[in-house]
């Protein structure tokens, strides 16, 4: 899979085994997402002991305005991944320096930006989320000190970016597992031992998330010939024009992607928790239950966009449709997996959440639709893979708008409000929303149209 060179860290995508390949390159990132998703609820259970329930709001409601900031770091660096493996697959190499400090001014100014204005605007915030009146001023305190500490998350989305783009996935990972054990150390010493509350637990997580930027910057620097990057001075504190429009151009879509697909989850969350407790309830279970496809999904979507890069740089286009059914051939085999054992023993698995009988119960109707969202899962997979690897930000912008705002939000007032479903509904909604990328990739695939190379 790597280069004949052993000294070499990027990886050619444009010869050998594909499933090889796409399995190697995506199990480091999906190890990374759950170490994140780890150390994240690192910080609720020891908060949590700490502070009870008011310190979990404070975490939650303070995490959840943080991970909305990141969605414009999570667009732009997912298309700054695609256009490095672009420029890596066309034989341009010499561009990717320029390039990356293009990326790197651009997205550390928006950093900075973002986090004036919401430091000037932060009661608005908490206030605009219903923050509970017994929880605001903790949840003030985690949202100040992550909302101060954006610049490191936008930074080591831009390194993560960099590196995966030139095939490398493994030492992100190591720098993530880093983060999380350096999180759960400062967790243990600011909020146990220094009583620091939930402003610790913010602390923590921006320090070690700090310290793995840091850590990922003087690495890639150290080890930059290997990468056969340049990386002067000049390169990156300077912004080329034409390469900041292509970011631009698929950075967009993509953010509103993110976005929009958050906002109308949470729009969905509003009303499915308007239906009670026990119903709010189950939805809690249902998100943990769907993260880990998602989480697959992801892993799977992000490896094969590089894979896809490199081929249509390299104009090698048969590839393309191999690592394609190469995705899907994993996640159709794992979403029926997962189909079979929540058809089977939906007991056993809502009982590792709950033993009460109305949640469980609620649970059992719900089934078809975690099937729907399984594979909904699968089968956006690879077309997403395609939509974001061509670099086509026409495509990207179409599937943010319709996935993310229309259909998913269309569907769920029409199964839940006008044909009554009420909460079923608006899970049906959103679980057939996730098919939305499926035809829209089958349309872009069959046109030819993403053989155009975009960078």
């Amino acid at each position: 899979m790597k280069q004949k060179d052993d000294h070499k860290y990027i990886t050619d995508f444009t010869s050998g085994n594909v499933m090889r390949q796409l399995v190697t390159f995506a199990s480091p990132l999906f190890l990374s997402s759950l170490l994140q998703i780890a150390y994240n609820m690192v910080d609720m259970i020891i908060v949590g002991q700490k502070l009870g329930k008011v310190g979990l709001s404070a975490v939650s409601v303070g995490g959840d305005v943080t991970s909305f900031l990141t969605l414009v770091a999570m667009g732009f660096s997912n298309a700054g991944q695609v256009i490095i493996s672009q420029y890596l697959g066309s034989g341009r190499k010499e561009k990717i320096s320029r390039f990356i400090g293009t990326m790197l001014c651009f997205l550390m100014g928006c950093a900075v930006v973002v986090s004036l204005l919401c430091l000037a605007l932060k009661k608005q915030i908490l206030t605009l989320m219903n923050t509970p009146a017994e929880a605001f001023d903790e949840a003030m305190n985690y949202a100040t000190i992550c909302i101060a500490g954006l610049v490191f998350i936008y930074g080591y989305n831009i390194v993560s970016a960099v590196l995966r783009g030139l095939g490398d996935s493994v030492r992100p990972l190591l720098f993530i597992g880093i983060s999380a054990v350096l999180n759960v150390i400062l967790d243990v010493v600011f909020v146990l031992m220094m009583g620091l509350g939930s402003g610790g637990a913010a602390l923590a997580t921006v320090v070690s998330q700090g310290t793995s930027f840091a850590l990922c910057c003087i690495y890639v620097y150290r080890y930059r010939s290997r990468y056969e990057l340049t990386l002067t001075r000049g390169e990156l504190l300077g912004i080329d024009r034409s390469m900041l429009v292509n970011l631009v151009k698929l950075g967009v879509p993509m953010a509103i992607k993110f976005a929009a697909v958050h906002l109308s989850k949470l729009f969905v969350n509003a009303y499915v928790n308007s239906y009670g407790v026990a119903v709010s309830a189950f939805a809690g279970i249902a998100n943990k239950i769907n993260s880990i496809t998602n989480l697959l999904s992801n892993s799977f979507n992000t490896s094969g966009a590089s894979m896809i890069g490199q081929n249509i740089g390299a104009g090698k286009y048969e590839r393309v449709g191999k690592v394609m059914k190469s995705i899907f051939s994993i996640t159709v085999i794992i979403s029926t997996v997962l189909s079979l054992l929540i058809i089977f023993f939906p007991d056993k698995i809502y009982g590792m959440f709950t033993d009460a009988p109305d949640v469980i119960a609620i649970g059992y109707k719900y089934v078809p639709i975690a099937v729907l969202f399984f594979f909904g899962s699968a089968a956006r997979s690879g077309m997403n893979a395609l939509i974001n690897g061509s670099g086509n930000y026409k495509v990207n912008f179409a599937t943010a708008l319709l996935d993310g705002i229309i259909l998913r939000i269309g569907f769920a007032v029409l199964f839940g409000l006008t044909l009554g479903m009420k909460h079923y509904g608006f899970w049906l909604g959103d679980a057939l929303a996730g098919f939305t990328p499926l035809w829209l990739g089958l349309i872009f695939y069959y046109s030819g149209a993403w053989k155009k190379r975009s960078v």
